[in-house]
């Protein structure tokens, strides 16, 4: 038995977003200025889905195949839709459904609505911590 850990208790609040029309450079600015490998796409409008940019987007599909940052637009090379977990959703449920999807890191929602994002390495480590015996 462990202490139940939503994944609002994990997540990283208010991650930083950028939009589909940005360039890859601008992308990669934030992401140097922040220090994040990650980025949210911003939604065009409520009825849309977030995306994500992540440094292997950006390895794989612009430097790998030679095309420049400078004219290449964030939605051209991002994921979307993304995963998304509830914010309360417990931490147990949360490290099975990306293990299950193979990805290292999902959207957090509250209402339909952006409020963090979180790596499956976070989850599995406060997983870890919450069930660890005395």
């Amino acid at each position: 038995m462990h202490e139940r850990v939503t994944v609002r208790q994990v997540m990283t609040a208010a991650p930083f977003v950028v939009d589909g029309l940005a360039t890859v450079r601008e992308a990669i600015d934030i992401m140097h200025t922040e220090r994040v490998s990650s980025l949210v796409v911003d939604r065009r409008h409520h009825g849309d889905e977030y995306g994500l940019i992540v440094v292997r987007d950006i390895a794989e599909q612009v430097i790998g195949q030679n095309r420049s940052p400078d004219r290449t637009n964030v939605y051209e090379v991002m994921s979307k839709p993304v995963l998304s977990l509830d914010a309360e959703m417990d931490i147990k449920y949360a490290v099975r459904l990306l293990g299950r999807f193979s990805v290292s890191r999902a959207l957090v929602l509250e209402k339909g609505d952006l409020i963090g994002i979180v790596t499956l390495r976070d989850l599995v480590l406060r997983y870890v911590a919450a069930t660890a015996r005395p």
